[in-house]
């Protein structure tokens, strides 16, 4: 005859890790991935693909979709971290982001790229135009369209 025995402490730290897993698993599978919701311009319903944006030729695609045309390749490829608390100025540019159908404040403290292009055909306007994507597991963020003068502007990336 076999006898197994345990003490309470051994059962107890058992059940605290089947507890611990059993709620990653539910917080995998119930909780929402980070995804930016589709741009509402209150005109046509055109449906803007924020997603998959993985390739340069991605990126240039995307940008089309709002009628900007680009140089071929990205005048600057960097890393950002979109901060944790934003600033007077940060939060303008959140603004910005939420009028195109985009929210930086889920991305606080996260790593993300920033693509610079030269925008080729920015209406009655002589100076340096650029698009900035920000990107983020291959799925657009954020960004805009500016001028890269002092006195220029920034908008979103609606025509």
């Amino acid at each position: 005859m076999f006898i197994c025995t345990m003490r309470a402490g051994t059962v107890r730290f058992f059940g605290v890790v089947c507890l611990a897993l059993a709620t990653l698993i539910a917080l995998i599978a119930f909780v929402p991935e980070l995804q930016p919701v589709a741009a509402d311009t209150g005109e046509e319903s055109t449906t803007v693909n924020f997603e998959k944006v993985k390739s340069n030729d991605d990126r240039i695609a995307f940008l089309k979709q709002f009628g900007w045309e680009v140089v071929s390749e990205p005048t600057e490829a960097t890393t950002v971290t979109v901060p944790a608390e934003f600033d007077k100025i940060f939060a303008a540019y959140n603004e910005l982001q939420k009028k195109q159908g985009l929210d930086l404040t889920p991305y606080g403290n996260r790593t993300v790229e920033r693509y610079t292009y030269t925008v080729t055909n920015y209406p009655d306007y002589a100076g340096t135009v650029q698009a900035n994507l920000l990107v983020f597991r291959g799925r657009v963020i954020g960004g805009d369209i500016s001028s890269a003068d002092a006195n220029g502007f920034i908008r979103g990336f609606g025509n």
